[in-house]
């Protein structure tokens, strides 16, 4: 019964699970023959510059074993680059080299490695160690995001980024992922990292979550992680709402970084969002996903469609202030009942 009391509440507070993602909008809106385009960072990536959109410069790409003979004269030019399996997930496979060492490599975080192993390294990438499935995967080197000062007080190591989830073009709801030290300097919420819910129409940070309880504080800098207005919001915002054109997919999760040098910049696409963003904004998915679809109906009946600048306005003019949901279930984002 206590269970049954809690999926009311929570369905009526508009919370999506991950029964109703799968069915009502990856389905619904994902094409499968599209997914390569977001599941691939290179072909994202190639996408990405065609159509004029700021990613992370690309220094190149390993496709064989053969090709890790290549890698010195990749990054000859640079003392730090990354390297990342074009099929990764959840920052798996991905090494960031800060500088050079006495004819090594340094990482970011301290470590010593040699040519041979990053060749490893690569090797393990190219054979499928770290891909969707295992299957065979291709390299890519690209520049490394240098955070914006910012962060610094609500960041441990690593590059916090921002997830945007954005239904056929608009975005619906947004959240900043913060390292910590327990996620290892990565920005990836299942390994430690923060959540923190974003004001749509202004970039201010809201709560955030960390292992599924709400907090305000970041646990290593103890400073608060609320309250903090984003650069140029206005900027990631229009580069989320582009992101529709670019992949041809209607519900995806952008993901973009803020660097201290380009701005902001698009990292990487998922067709598969997860939906902890909900805990981040204490919101709920739903309601603002039927809004956006009764808009496109109305639209349609009028022949129209909007484009990236009137997708955005209508986004920051309806989804600024999160709907409050249900707090009797901390772990939402693991509910299936439909």
């Amino acid at each position: 019964m206590f269970f049954w009391k809690t999926w009311k509440a929570l369905k009526a507070a508009g919370v999506m699970g991950i029964n109703r993602r799968n069915a009502d909008y990856v389905l619904k809106y994902n094409k499968r023959h599209l997914y390569p385009v977001v599941d691939d960072k290179i072909i994202t990536k190639e996408r990405a510059i065609a159509a004029g959109i700021h990613v992370p410069e690309m220094y190149g790409v390993i496709d064989t074993e053969k090709d890790i003979d290549r890698f010195e004269k990749i990054v000859a030019p640079y003392r730090d680059f990354v390297i990342k399996p074009a099929q990764g997930a959840g920052g798996d496979g991905i090494m960031v080299i800060g500088d050079r060492f006495e004819g090594r490599y340094k990482t970011v975080g301290g470590k010593i490695v040699s040519e041979e192993e990053i060749g490893h390294h690569i090797s393990s990438i190219l054979s499928g160690l770290y891909s969707l499935g295992g299957h065979r995967d291709r390299v890519l080197i690209e520049y490394r995001v240098k955070p914006d000062p910012i962060f610094k007080s609500i960041s441990y190591e690593g590059v916090p980024d921002i997830r945007i989830i954005v239904l056929m073009g608009y975005p619906v709801m947004a959240m900043l992922r913060l390292p910590t030290r327990q996620s290892g300097g990565k920005a990836n919420l299942h390994q430690g990292a923060i959540g923190v819910g974003v004001d749509l129409t202004t970039g201010i940070t809201l709560k955030g979550t960390w292992l599924n309880n709400k907090i305000s504080k970041h646990p290593d800098t103890t400073n608060p992680v609320d309250g903090v207005q984003l650069p140029d919001w206005d900027g990631f915002m229009r580069l989320a709402t582009s992101c529709f054109e670019l992949a041809g997919l209607g519900y995806i999760g952008v993901d973009l970084v803020l660097d201290q040098e380009q701005g902001p910049l698009i990292l990487e696409l998922n067709a598969r969002p997860g939906l902890n963003i909900q805990i981040a904004n204490d919101a709920g998915l739903t309601h603002r996903c039927h809004m956006v679809e009764r808009h496109i109906a109305e639209l349609a009946k009028e022949g129209k469609v909007e484009n990236v600048e009137e997708r955005m306005a209508f986004s920051q003019k309806h989804f600024g202030k999160p709907i409050p949901v249900a707090a009797e279930e901390p772990e939402m984002h693991k509910q299936t009942a439909p």
